[in-house]
């Protein structure tokens, strides 16, 4: 059987191919000889499963697509600390190339305007580094979210410097204020390559989906960034990736972004998808045309809008109910899908609303998919509670879903692959070890 994704992206670029309006990016002499007819959009999961239609293999230059991810490598390899002293993260509700910096301090407000990306690029890597150190550690870890090495267009390079006037200002202007510390026209050089790195939808969709996987690329398996990092980014891009139209951007598609002149538009859902797409015509804001006409249906089609209420968490406790009788009944509280805080919230109150009478108690695990930090320590600790109250607490985790399942001081568990392993008599759980 065919897959239906494929089929729903063609008829989604054939819904928007009519669409003429906008322009290339005219300032940029090479950028300008695009085939303005081009048009791609891919998805890639956070498992790795990559579904495409169109020019999804067509090579184009990143330009501030990469900004996010530079963003990122500077907060990786500098620190929080030392990059937040020199970029903020306030949205400037300006254009892209704006000198948009705090009156005060001379800071750039946020990553994702050229102050701020050009303030970025220069904190990448360590600061011993000469300028082409820099930028091959920039290419470098670009090519690690896209999963390929990835290299630069010289021709794009060449023209992109030489009309580089308002950019050289906006670095002067960072070197007057002490934000670089370094010769603004290097700078400026080393960030116009970064800019010309070539990629594809296909490499686009794949470093989104590295962000939507918490920083870890779901084909190599490379750990590219920490979550830390990635939640920063994340949030930068969701409040100032679309620039002068973030807002709306914001309320209308919902999904954390960012846009390049070339053509190219990324979204980056966590925890399911990334998203890329590619059509050179750009709006009045720098943002593809038909590129955010596709991912308006994307997130209208598939309810993407980070903001989606979510089902209630009380659908975590699935069941809650009495296996066996007499002495060896069991109480079993059935729980499904993934565990949040709120849905650990609802576990606890499940637990302390039923007051278990039984001296066995079970949380069956079988049904769900995953659980995060905080809702493992709050099960845990509602085992620790049990456990002294004098209940014999069972975690049934086939998949050990809960990693180093220990319950702290005076807390007791017995982990088993299925409730009729936990029906034993307790001689036999005694043979099997508790934790």
């Amino acid at each position: 059987m065919r897959s239906v994704i494929p089929d729903y992206l063609t008829e989604a670029l054939g819904d928007v191919e009519s669409d003429s309006s906008g322009e290339s990016a005219g300032y940029i002499p090479e950028l300008a000889t695009a085939d303005p007819e081009r048009l791609g959009a891919v998805f890639a999961t956070v498992d790795g499963e990559v579904y495409g239609a169109g020019d999804i293999d067509t090579e184009f230059t990143i330009q501030s697509i990469s900004k996010p991810f530079t963003y990122a490598l500077a907060l990786a390899d500098r620190g929080f600390d030392a990059v937040l002293a020199k970029v903020g993260v306030e949205p400037s509700g300006e254009a892209f190339n704006q000198i948009s910096l705090e009156s005060d301090t001379g800071r750039p407000l946020n990553p994702m305007i050229n102050a701020g990306a050009i303030t970025a690029h220069s904190l990448a890597g360590s600061p011993d580094m000469d300028p082409a150190q820099r930028v091959e550690r920039v290419v470098h870890g670009l090519s690690a979210f896209a999963g390929r090495r990835l290299t630069t267009d010289e021709a794009v390079c060449a023209s992109e410097m030489e009309h580089a006037h308002r950019n050289l200002a906006i670095a002067h202007m960072l070197r007057s204020h002490g934000i670089l510390t370094e010769d603004p026209r290097a700078v400026v050089d080393g960030y116009v390559r970064q800019c010309s790195v070539l990629v594809t939808a296909r490499d686009l969709a794949m470093m989104a989906a590295t962000l939507a996987n918490r920083g870890v690329n779901p084909l190599s398996g490379e750990r590219v960034i920490r979550e830390r990092v990635v939640r920063q980014v994340l949030s930068v891009m969701f409040t100032c990736g679309m620039y002068d139209a973030a807002g709306d951007w914001a309320t209308q598609v919902g999904i954390p972004a960012k846009s390049g002149v070339a053509g190219g538009l990324i979204g980056a859902l966590p925890g399911q998808i990334g998203i890329a797409t590619f059509s050179p015509r750009l709006d009045p804001h720098g943002n593809s045309v038909r590129g955010v006409s596709l991912f308006e249906r994307f997130s209208s089609d598939m309810g993407l809008h980070v903001m989606e209420v979510p089902p209630a968490a009380r659908a975590v406790v699935r069941s809650n109910h009495l296996v066996g009788s007499g002495p060896n009944a069991i109480r079993v509280l059935q729980l499904q899908g993934g565990v949040g805080f709120a849905g650990a919230e609802k576990i606890v109150r499940e637990t302390l609303d039923t007051a278990p009478r039984e001296v066995r108690v079970a949380f069956d695990l079988t049904r769900v998919y995953s659980i995060d930090d905080v809702a493992r320590r709050m099960l845990l600790e509602v085992v620790r509670r049990l456990t002294l109250d004098g209940h014999d607490v069972y975690l049934v985790d086939p998949e050990s879903i809960v990693p180093d399942p220990d319950p702290g001081d005076g807390g007791r568990v017995t982990v088993v692959g299925s409730v009729e392993q936990a029906e034993a008599p307790p001689h036999e759980e005694a043979q099997r070890g508790s934790v």
